[in-house]
């Protein structure tokens, strides 16, 4: 008998955790961080509601934070055993954890150094050991191989697009199948090629981040280059708040494709400040086959970038566009605006309306990204308000994730309903609206579980 308890992106879109009880093996698919809001952020701090000795692995979907965020502490908390996922992702996942735990313990000491935690003494969910440790517990499997999780329960990843080395994860058992999709890329990404389509499962997990939403049918790179122009010609700087992982590398393509077909400066500066970027850059390079962008492409991602890898180089930075003498583009993480070197850019350039701020992708709701672009202009930033009079523009055009329609035309290649069909990782408007769809138009055996749900389907 199957059991799954799910334990995170039940009702919302963050904090992938998925607990599976089958053929007396427990697996837990994805340990992800809740993001946005204080009341899911909060969820993070909360034990293991499971002994995390009992598990007989861990499967990791891809290397976003609200997938992988939380396997230190879960680690910390006695994890010890295998944390299956494909190459890349490994490569991609250390970089990110690594660079999580730098920024917590940053944030902690700067909490504790200026007064502004509401705590006695700031603490990091997370240390840069617990992430290390969690890293070298990561154990690869190729798209196409199979891993026995013991007691004949068969592991194998399929490639889903969004980012690079996204899987979804099937399991197998005397002749039944799981498959939890992960999160699902874009039929025309500017990077991964489309996902692979499944044919079967008995119980399947579908995503639903876009569950309610179609892509905006307008050219966001057009619109970007709109708005560069016209900022620059003003005396402005346009701010791309940037996921480190997958935007920052689109980000990029774009910006070179612009300028070699003469519709930005050949010379206009573009700065990429953020050293989990550049890291990231360079494993996309190095893992360039499982891309669908030329490799002369990916060879020149960076020419005339200038990288800015230290602290010292980004507030050199800081202090050039508070002199707003050089109009430039720079793309600094996180995407959201909820952590890293992009909260500097955002006091420095937020208060002054010759510059522009882009969120291009998705926004979680309750992050300052999601804030911004919802119109609210005065944003606290390390324990102060900080007045936002910049132009703010949201392009979903550059989201990496599958759009309702989409999310339909992969589900519609399952050659038989699944026997029971769990909705997750999505707002409750876009999980209900993808219930309904999959119900209607495929007449599926279909629901969305709460959260801490446990279901035997």
């Amino acid at each position: 008998m199957m059991q799954i308890d799910f334990l995170g992106a039940a009702d919302c879109v963050t904090g992938s955790r998925h607990l599976v009880d089958w053929a007396g093996q427990r697996v837990l698919l994805d340990a992800g961080l809740f993001q946005g809001f204080k009341v899911l952020r909060e969820r993070n701090w909360q034990a293991p509601t499971f002994e995390p000795r009992s598990l007989a692995a861990v499967v990791l979907s891809h290397a976003h934070l609200d997938h992988c965020g939380w396997l230190p502490v879960l680690v910390r908390h006695g994890y010890r055993g295998p944390i299956y996922t494909s190459p890349a992702t490994r490569d991609l996942a250390e970089v990110v954890l690594l660079d999580a735990a730098h920024l917590q313990e940053e944030d902690a000491r700067r909490a504790n150094r200026h007064g502004f935690s509401q705590h006695e003494r700031a603490k990091p969910l997370f240390t840069q050991a617990d992430a290390r440790r969690a890293v070298s517990q990561m154990e690869p499997v190729g798209h196409g191989k199979q891993r026995d999780l013991g007691n004949g329960l068969m592991l194998d990843l399929i490639p889903a697009g969004h980012l690079l080395g996204a899987s979804c994860v099937r399991l197998q058992h005397d002749g039944q199948t799981l498959v939890f999709s992960g999160d699902l890329g874009r039929s025309a990404d500017l990077l991964m090629p489309p996902p692979e389509p499944v044919m079967h499962a008995d119980v399947l997990l579908v995503e639903s981040t876009y569950g309610n939403r179609l892509h905006l049918n307008e050219d966001s790179i057009a619109r970007l280059a709109d708005i560069v122009r016209d900022t620059i010609a003003g005396g402005g700087s346009v701010l791309l708040p940037a996921f480190a992982v997958g935007r920052a590398q689109a980000l990029l393509l774009v910006i070179q494709r612009l300028k070699a077909r003469g519709e930005l400066p050949r010379h206009l500066p573009v700065f990429l400040d953020s050293p989990m970027a550049i890291e990231a850059t360079a494993l996309y390079r190095q893992h360039r086959r499982l891309l669908r962008v030329p490799q002369r492409e990916m060879a020149n991602l960076c020419d005339g970038v200038q990288l800015i890898a230290t602290p010292a180089q980004s507030q050199r930075l800081q202090r050039s566009q508070m002199s707003a003498r050089m109009p430039a583009v720079i793309i600094s993480s996180s995407g959201m605006a909820t952590g890293g070197r992009v909260l500097n850019h955002l006091k420095t350039l937020g208060p002054d309306a010759r510059h522009h701020i882009v969120f291009a992708g998705f926004q979680v709701g309750g992050s300052r990204g999601a804030r911004l672009v919802a119109g609210e202009r005065d944003i606290k930033i390390h324990g102060e308000f900080v007045p936002i009079r910049a132009q703010v523009t949201h392009l979903e055009g550059f989201s990496g994730h599958a759009d309702a329609n989409e999310l339909m035309d992969w589900l519609r290649h399952f050659q038989r309903p699944p026997r029971q069909t769990f909705v997750i990782h999505g707002e409750p408007a876009a999980s209900d609206a993808l219930r309904q769809r999959i119900a209607r138009e495929l007449g599926w055996a279909v629901r969305v579980p709460p959260q801490g749900g446990r279901f035997t389907p």
